[in-house]
């Protein structure tokens, strides 16, 4: 059994004071059919519900993805939290008294490390907030008045300023942090000090600059983001580096607000700006769902996070060529994880907090509201690489175009965009249909291809099918299993699940006992749906055992031959003839005795 660091017993309570159906569905709407309650994923883009969650057994399986676990796994999934994270929540909704955790040596180690370093950067940031009110912050406060920062907007955001590179330091060793521990945080480094003979000293990494502290969707500070605010040769933006606790491509600043927004009411959409400045400026303005991630580079971490709170998503990037690559990027991305996605047009070189301090709030609006559809947006953004007065670039205009619209994978949707293909270029709409159906035939023809060499592979996997159902079903101790089988002999490779499977414990312990997620075999095992093998259910786990029984004895039956091959003793070829004749009457009868318990 795994070391999860808390008592079987005691998870087991924790899982049957928090049905899995009612946790389930705080965060998506469930339906019931039959004896299960079904969803779309909310783990990958689907239109039609395959996610399907078992009240008696209290385990979730997705049909599509293959996702699947316990209550404790889901909380883990959505919330992006570690197994501890996702305890504590659970315990805390069954108002239960969390044990001391005992885990491993190593998994003690990393939560106690954890626990330090966000106590740190809990510490720091609200260190950092009330630097930014004494003197010695004047440069800070002369800045956010000439960006119109509000007492609201610092609160909100938790603002703060690093007033030198040893005030930090001195206040967490006061508070009996090691400077190792600072520097696991992220907040401290170590210097040295050319002009006293190379003498190494402890820093504040965000000495002097203004300071925004970064929050995950749990309201914990797991990082900053800081900008100089004097000229100098030094980048103008400074982020923590990754930590235990940070890591840039799964952080998106201003999600702690929008999360605590959502809880309160619908998100009709989120916007998604490139920076903090740009974010502050939107939220400032009413635009309280914007969010930016660390960077430009949206990441697929990034959408997930963001797919829980809302599915529509408008990009709102810079207008200069960085911010149209980011979008182009983040279409993909976003697209795949299935937003619908529209695209604010900027105007060139200019970002949110310029257009809202120069046009005002109502410009802002408007250019949210003229966000343009997928599609509209990468056929202008084609139309402007082009001139498409000249008869060369205007074909390679319409041939990119071309090639834009067969994504679209509609009819009445193809033909839309054709049109106005036609009306920009004033090629004849039909001479744009055929070039759109040779496209599109020359990327059916490469789809069936993928699909005949799927269609191999699972003919190859079949025996992998009938391990599954075998398995399954001793797992959900089905009545049509031959209990005369000894199944560690049938399958020895899976003798640790079928140990388990023969003591009859919950299904949901299953989570407890095996890292799931790195088992696929038992992960499907777990996640089989035997409706669909009703009034079959016995004739096909017979079928099943044989056919692996079969094989084995097969391959016996091909190494005797080969001994009989080489042998030139008369007496052993003898007995391997006899024994060989003995295998061949057992395939035909299908004989299972040799599987059978001893």
């Amino acid at each position: 059994m795994q070391n999860k660091g808390y008592q079987a017993e005691w998870l087991y309570e924790l899982k049957q004071k928090n049905n899995i159906i009612s946790i389930i569905s705080k965060y998506i709407h469930l339906e019931r059919k039959g004896g299960r309650y079904w969803a779309c994923c909310p783990f990958h883009h689907e239109k039609t519900p395959s996610f399907s969650v078992s009240e008696d057994e209290g385990v979730f399986y997705c049909f599509g993805c293959k996702e699947s676990g316990d209550v404790i796994s889901f909380v883990q999934k959505y919330e992006s939290c570690d197994f501890t994270e996702a305890i504590g929540i659970l315990a805390k909704n069954a108002n239960m008294q969390l044990p001391e955790f005992k885990g491993d040596s190593k998994a003690v180690e990393r939560k106690q490390l954890k626990e330090r370093v966000l106590k740190i950067l809990d510490l720091t940031y609200k260190f950092y907030q009330e630097n930014l009110y004494l003197p010695d912050a004047k440069t800070a406060q002369e800045y956010l008045r000439a960006r119109g920062f509000t007492k609201r907007e610092l609160e909100d955001f938790k603002i703060g300023y690093s007033i030198n590179s040893y005030g930090l330091v001195e206040f967490l060793r006061r508070q009996g942090f090691t400077y190792k521990e600072m520097m696991d945080a992220g907040v401290v480094n170590l210097g040295t000090n050319s002009q006293d003979g190379d003498k190494e000293y402890y820093y504040d990494v965000m000495s002097k600059r203004l300071v925004f502290p970064i929050f995950n969707a749990f309201n914990e500070c797991v990082g900053f983001s800081a900008r100089v605010l004097v000229k100098t040769d030094m980048a103008k933006y400074k982020n923590t580096c990754e930590t235990i606790v940070f890591q840039k491509g799964r952080v998106v600043f201003g999600i702690n607000l929008v999360k605590a927004m959502k809880q309160q009411r619908t998100l009709d959409q989120i916007i998604i700006v490139e920076g903090q400045i740009d974010v502050i400026a939107m939220h400032r303005a009413g635009f309280k769902s914007t969010v930016a991630c660390m960077g430009t580079a949206l990441t697929r971490e990034n959408a997930k996070e963001l797919k829980k709170l809302s599915n529509n998503v408008v990009l709102c990037f810079d207008g200069d060529e960085a911010g149209i690559l980011a979008t182009i990027k983040s279409i993909n991305i976003l697209k795949e994880e299935g937003f619908n996605v529209h695209i604010a047009s900027m105007p060139e070189k200019r970002d949110p907090d310029e257009i809202i301090k120069e046009q005002g709030i109502e410009a802002m609006q408007d250019i949210i509201n003229n966000a343009l559809p997928i599609t509209d947006f990468l056929i202008n953004n084609e139309l402007k690489k082009y001139d498409i007065s000249k008869a060369d670039e205007k074909g390679k205009f319409a041939k990119a175009s071309i090639e834009i619209i067969s994504r679209l994978g509609s009819n009445s949707e193809e033909e839309v965009y054709l049109e106005k293909l036609c009306e920009i270029t004033s090629i004849p709409i039909d001479i744009l249909r055929r070039d759109l159906v040779q496209l599109t035939k020359g990327n059916t023809l490469k789809k069936q291809e993928n699909v005949s060499e799927n269609v191999l592979i699972s003919r190859e996997n079949g025996n992998i099918r009938a391990i599954r159902f075998i398995i399954g079903s001793l797992i959900f101790k089905k009545p049509f299993v031959n209990k005369k089988i000894d199944y560690k002999k049938l399958l020895p490779r899976q003798a640790d699940i079928i140990d388990v499977a023969l003591k009859g414990i919950p299904i949901s312990s299953y989570y407890d006992y095996f890292d799931v997620d790195e088992m696929p075999i038992l992960k499907d095992c777990l996640g089989i749906n035997f409706s669909e093998y009703e009034n079959v259910d016995k004739r096909y786990f017979d079928e099943c055992v044989w056919l692996i029984a079969s094989q084995e004895l097969t391959n016996k039956q091909a190494q005797l031959t080969e001994v009989f091959k080489s042998s030139q003793e008369r007496e052993e070829r003898k007995k391997i003839a006899e024994e060989l004749n003995k295998l061949s009457k057992i395939l035909r009868e299908k004989n299972l005795e040799d599987f059978y318990v001893r």
